[in-house]
């Protein structure tokens, strides 16, 4: 394989660096703030404050694949250097973006008589009106979002996400640290929300202008409207889309909503602090998936089919090296990193844990599959299927969170999660690579075997590494898995085509 120092390599790797700059900056100050939250605020609070994002990231349905279709049909064009074709489609981008914001504030609004229904369990000591306040702040600042988002488009098709990222990093530096600075003098939840918003709204107006100096085309008027079957490919990939983001909404973005409505909304807050301790290390994973998409989109409309198999090999070597990695690590140090943090009181299970931690090795082993499909437009052979793990997910989920509590909710997020695991490497190898898919499952159980005797290892190693609860176990654990994993991973694979391919590009990337 080829490992040439071409621009998809370049933009990849800044993309990478300011991605890793940007999770470092605002995981030190979320974990910060969310300490000061937990000592200053109530913890249901915290479950509310928990509970409305999620119901907020449910209401981004109302995209229903919009942007991404249009993402995907920006590619060819910014790749040829095609302004006139790349108007027309931001004009477009612009008109469905308006729609949906508005959408999204009426739905918003109409759900709020639901809101005493989610938070009757944990959350009576907050009077209604507070409630309903709290909701309005974070549904105008999402709705807001949809206004001026669909600009990215266009810096991520040119493979520059960065640009996104630094503006976002900047954004929650002074977001975060006004916010910690006013819940020290405060204590108010209000002053807290509100602050957040304001530094919002400056930055909307901010990347508005910004974007428009950087593309100045996209304020022209004199624009060519696309062709007929250009909008009938969007409208049909955007029907895809829209099967694909109702299920996918209804499996990730609705355990919060669960967790509320049959448990208890103070546990929302709970399981958010081990969401952000996952979220925080799986950024620095995405970065380098995400960072690669719009490459991902390059290379398929400029390279061979073995092109691209060879890259998507080298890209799922990688996520199942990066991903089992963390997942062992998180099974054993997630709750005494928790204790440590926020005290004994804000611990889990270890059953719960297990299958938070299956869930994220099993996204992470679809993560460069869902990229590839993504990139490549294939969004028409599965449409349905997210719909299908959206309702087994529902279903399951509340039915075992009545039985048996919060581990149902997890059971049926694992068990909706693993049908993709199976359906999507199909379509993949069978439209994009014209392959035969057995290969993939023999990868995949080669992966597996290795990380689970890998992770038994790692537990009965830590019986001695972490006899209890301090930072210096927890230290030496870390360093523990972090040899123990990597060296069996590299004497299983470190001699395949893969791996030689990414040396090379560190290797080529030193020497430059």
């Amino acid at each position: 394989m080829s490992y040439k120092n071409d621009g998809r390599i370049k933009n990849t790797v800044r993309n990478i660096f300011f991605g890793y700059t940007s999770t470092l900056i605002t995981a030190l100050l979320g974990f910060i703030a969310r300490k000061i939250f937990i000592m200053r605020l109530a913890e249901s609070l915290l479950g509310v404050n928990s509970l409305y994002t999620g119901i907020l990231s449910a209401l981004s349905l109302t995209e229903l694949g919009v942007g991404t279709a249009l993402n995907f049909s920006l590619y060819k064009p910014v790749a040829q250097g095609d302004t006139e074709t790349i108007k027309s489609y931001m004009r477009l981008y612009k008109k469905a973006y308006r729609i949906i914001a508005a959408v999204v504030a009426i739905i918003g609004i109409a759900l709020i008589p639901f809101l005493p229904v989610l938070t009757n369990k944990g959350a009576s000591d907050i009077p209604a009106r507070d409630l309903t306040l709290y909701y309005l702040i974070f549904l105008f600042n999402s709705a807001t979002s949809y206004l001026v988002s669909y600009k990215y488009s266009l810096v991520n098709a040119e493979q520059k996400t960065y640009i996104q990222t630094n503006i976002i990093t900047i954004t929650k530096l002074v977001s975060v640290t006004m916010q910690i600075v006013v819940l020290f003098v405060t204590s108010s939840f209000y002053a807290y929300l509100l602050t957040d918003l304001f530094v919002q709204l400056f930055q909307k107006i901010f990347v508005s202008r910004y974007l428009n100096k950087r593309y100045p085309y996209l304020e022209d008027r004199d624009i060519r409207p696309l062709t007929n079957a250009q909008i009938q490919e969007v409208r049909d990939k955007t029907v895809s889309l829209m099967w694909l983001k109702i299920g996918d909404t209804a499996r990730t973005q609705t355990d919060a909503i669960v967790i509320s409505a049959f448990i208890n909304v103070i546990y929302t807050g709970v399981v958010d602090n081990f969401n952000m301790v996952i979220n925080t290390v799986s950024s620095f994973v995405n970065t380098i998936f995400n960072a690669a998409l719009p490459g991902f989109g390059n290379l398929i409309a400029t390279e061979s089919r073995q092109k691209q198999y060879d890259m998507f090999k080298v890209y799922r070597f990688a996520a199942q090296w990066l991903y089992g990695f963390s997942a062992v690590g998180f099974y054993i140090l997630l709750s005494p990193l928790i204790i440590l943090l926020y005290g004994q009181g804000w611990s889990l299970e270890q059953g719960i844990i297990l299958f938070i931690i299956i869930e994220y090795y099993l996204k992470g082993e679809r993560t460069v599959v869902n990229n590839f499909k993504t990139a490549a437009g294939k969004f028409e052979q599965d449409k349905y299927l997210a719909t299908t793990q959206g309702v087994v997910n529902l279903v399951v989920s509340i039915v075992l969170a009545i039985k048996i509590g919060l581990i149902g909710v997890y059971i049926g997020t694992v068990v909706s999660g693993v049908i993709a695991n199976f359906v999507r490497p199909y379509i993949i190898y069978h439209d994009c690579f014209d392959k035969k898919v057995r290969q993939y499952y023999i990868d995949s159980f080669k992966y597996h075997t290795v990380m689970l005797g890998t992770t038994l290892l790692c537990i009965w190693l830590s019986a001695y590494t972490l006899p209890s609860v301090k930072w210096i176990y927890f230290v030496l654990t870390g360093i523990m898995i972090t040899v123990v994993y990597n060296v069996i991973f590299l004497i299983f694979f470190g001699r395949g085509e893969e791996f030689k391919y990414l040396k090379g590009i560190l290797i080529s990337r030193i020497r430059h």
